[in-house]
């Protein structure tokens, strides 16, 4: 998928906006005519209200309703490699039918190389969160729920080492902080509230690092994907000069070795039900023209319609689309991809996709593959003939619909004398928010339930 210019989708002249504008009002007067009532979007049981019905293979759901009502509900279990794999994520606003989120969830590689080039490692395809890797938990580790599973000795069980339940995944729910609050202007009321969210977290232990798969789920729908690292500095990682490291020891001696923690996850959608879904880049840049008060910037979305990467730039993001499926307004729901802060890398084994291998020209930031049960990790996939990563799986271009979302969220990590020992938690991570999957947000308070569209003017 070649790079995306953002002035391709602006608009050209003032007089093509309004010439466009009139479009919209005369399609949205057809609209009105069209679908006097929305559909609501697909489930798994129509008549049904609450949480959603799923069915998991190897352990109970999980099923958490939340402090405004919300639930969310899916199945979980242990990958050897993967660790923590969510699947069939379901989220139901308050009062509303059960919608389909995801069909799965998880990390897809992650790793580690050190900035003298002596060292890396990848984790999740080398020795994996799973089997022995996997911590069990104590009350320290998790306040809430401590769910049990089998988890296998020796990597996937297929060999013998034999295994046993352990108490390894934590379900919390905890206080996300301030959900909203708005004053109506005239100080007689004031609307506000605190959220709360589903928090689902697991620790591996991997060589000297510690890191914990950690996903919330709010009660407005949005979904953040994080990973934690503590633990200790490796001993076996130290440089002999400021360029490669960080003095942690008395006096400019003991430069621990800076490094990377290169996270790739895997974000296989099913909104609003499996396949049907549609990409789209969304990019807004100055007109280099002057208002008022401001610059202009005019943005919009560019359909991604077949396999391939992108990368970030400013006031660009991305979200996926079930068109099919639409909220009371009539507007399709969709999940918006927000990558936060993140340090932006290329994977070791795609330099081999570059000429020389020196230029950043295979990185991305996200990729969208088609799903395929074999494509499973961002490099050193070891399934067939499906492809040893990404930017194999997206060689041959084809056609999106059953979309998967690979995220890269990267971590430079330069130690600090606060580091030694243990080592606080560092966190890296990305949102899924949804756009449009509600008419209005989840949960208005009684006296903002009419506000939908324009509001009317302060009297």
């Amino acid at each position: 998928m070649p790079e995306l210019s953002p002035r391709r989708r602006m608009l050209p002249t003032v007089v093509a906006a309004a010439a466009i504008l009139a479009l919209v009002v005369t399609a949205v007067l057809i609209v009105e005519r069209a679908i006097p009532a929305a559909p609501a979007p697909r489930v798994q049981d129509p008549a049904a209200s609450g949480a959603a019905d799923v069915d998991c293979a190897e352990n109970d759901p999980v099923a958490q309703e939340l402090g405004n009502g919300a639930t969310w509900t899916m199945c979980w279990r242990v990958d050897a490699a993967r660790g923590l794999v969510l699947e069939d994520v379901h989220f139901t606003p308050p009062g509303a039918r059960p919608v389909q989120v995801l069909a799965e969830l998880s990390i897809g590689q992650l790793e580690v190389p050190y900035d003298t080039g002596l060292r890396n490692t990848e984790d999740i395809t080398t020795q994996g969160f799973g089997g022995s890797h996997m911590m069990s938990l104590s009350e320290t580790e998790c306040l809430g729920d401590r769910l049990e599973t089998y988890v296998p000795k020796i990597g996937d069980g297929s060999v013998g080492g034999g295994g046993e339940r352990r108490p390894v995944l934590c379900q919390e729910e905890v206080d996300g902080g301030i959900a909203y609050r708005s004053d109506d202007g005239t100080g007689a009321a004031t609307e506000v509230a605190r959220r709360t969210e589903l928090r689902l977290a697991t620790v591996s232990k991997v060589g000297w690092y510690e890191y914990v798969s950690q996903y919330s789920f709010g009660s407005d729908g949005t979904v953040r994907s994080d990973l934690g690292a503590t633990g200790d500095l490796s001993p076996e990682d130290y440089a002999d000069d400021p360029a490669h490291g960080w003095p942690v020891g008395p006096g400019e001696s003991d430069y621990a070795t800076s490094h990377s923690h290169n996270a790739v996850w895997r974000v296989h959608w099913a909104l609003g039900g499996p396949g049907g879904q549609v990409v789209e880049q969304y990019d807004a840049a100055p007109t280099g023209e002057q208002g008022p008060r401001a610059p202009l910037v005019e943005g919009g979305l560019t359909r991604i319609s077949h396999e391939g990467t992108a990368r970030a730039a400013d006031r660009r993001w991305w979200r996926v689309v079930n068109p099919d499926v639409l909220n009371e307004d009539g507007h399709p729901i969709s999940y918006q991809v927000d990558l936060g802060a993140t340090t932006p890398f290329q994977l070791t084994q795609d330099h081999h996709h570059t000429d020389g291998g020196s230029d950043d020209a295979a990185g991305y930031a996200v990729a969208f593959t088609e799903a395929d049960d074999c494509q499973l990790f961002a490099t050193s996939n070891k399934e067939g003939t499906c492809g040893a990563g990404v930017l194999d799986f997206a060689q041959d271009g084809a056609a999106l619909s059953d979309v998967v979302t690979w995220v890269a969220v990267g971590f430079h990590h330069v130690a600090r004398d606060e580091d030694q020992s243990p080592m606080e938690m560092h966190w890296q991570g990305f949102t899924l928010t949804p756009r449009d999957l509600t008419a209005q947000r989840a949960d208005p308070p009684p006296a903002r339930q009419d506000v939908n569209g324009r509001p009317s003017p302060p009297r």
